[in-house]
């Protein structure tokens, strides 16, 4: 199974948080291929500099590219399956990572219900 993380499921799972379910730490490792978006790390450093989250992004990128974590690209594609989401939420981030799953497909690893109820795809954890 391909997995996207959303961006509390990556910090959690970096971290070793225990709000990490053990279903989702089971759901990682048995994942054949573990994805994170450029969207992650565009919302990361946006609460970087405005003081909300103090996190190094270098460190934290290198870390899931040597762990063998793929780096998804926004594309265009990404955004525009942006405009077909319902509105749950306003979470600019959030809403692009649910696109990226959709159009990529893969299933996303969530914590956020109002993420889940936009596709199937989504796994609440």
């Amino acid at each position: 199974m391909r997995v996207l993380l959303d961006t509390h499921i990556l910090l959690w799972t970096l971290s070793d948080d225990p709000k990490l379910s053990d279903r989702a730490r089971k759901l990682i490792e048995s994942a054949a291929d573990i994805y994170i978006s450029a969207a992650t790390f565009w919302e990361m450093a946006i609460k970087v500099g405005l003081g909300k989250l103090s996190v190094d992004l270098e460190e934290i990128r290198e870390y899931c590219l040597e762990s063998g974590f793929i780096e998804l690209p926004v594309t265009s594609e990404h955004a525009i399956a942006v405009k077909d989401l319902e509105h749950h939420h306003r979470d600019p981030f959030d809403r692009l990572i649910v696109a990226t799953a959709i159009t990529e497909p893969m299933k996303l690893l969530t914590a956020d219900p109002l993420v889940a109820k936009y596709t199937s795809l989504a796994i609440l954890v």
